[in-house]
């Protein structure tokens, strides 16, 4: 299960929103061994695709590197999807390569840019396998 705060969740849902038609993308790093989604990181979408997400290589190493001197690792790694449901695409799991995260995904097919209707689902990917979890939204932890 994900526990997440609605802050978290509203942040995410606004950057999918905001990079629509691209996909968004980002990570939610907490303490390493927690398992607490705490300090929201978007990323740029390299590929700029509305059908496909990349993180830019020398940002995620960077990103990794200031991770791993804060005592962090990635809890949630996020995207959207900005044409079809909240679900990953073989591509998305192919690319897991963090059977501890989760793996959010949202849906902006219905909403666009604009308020309305959208999907926010997670996922644990471990060797190919998906399953997708709970999310529980709390005002704080």
């Amino acid at each position: 299960m994900l526990t997440i705060t609605q802050e978290l969740h509203d942040r995410i849902v606004a950057h999918a929103r905001a990079d629509h038609p691209d996909e968004a993308c980002g990570v939610i790093a907490g303490p390493v061994g927690k398992g607490r989604p705490e300090r929201f990181i978007p990323m740029l979408n390299a590929a700029r695709s509305p059908t496909f997400y990349e993180f830019d290589s020398a940002d995620l190493l960077k990103l990794y590197r200031e991770m791993d001197d804060r005592d962090e690792e990635p809890v949630v790694i996020y995207h959207s999807h900005t044409a079809t449901e909240a679900y990953p695409s073989r591509t998305d799991i192919s690319y897991a390569n963090e059977p501890g995260a989760h793996y959010v995904l949202v849906s902006t097919a219905e909403c666009g840019n604009d308020e309305g209707p959208f999907s926010f689902r997670s996922f644990r990917i471990v060797d190919g396998e998906v399953t997708e979890e709970e999310v529980t939204v709390v005002e704080s932890y």
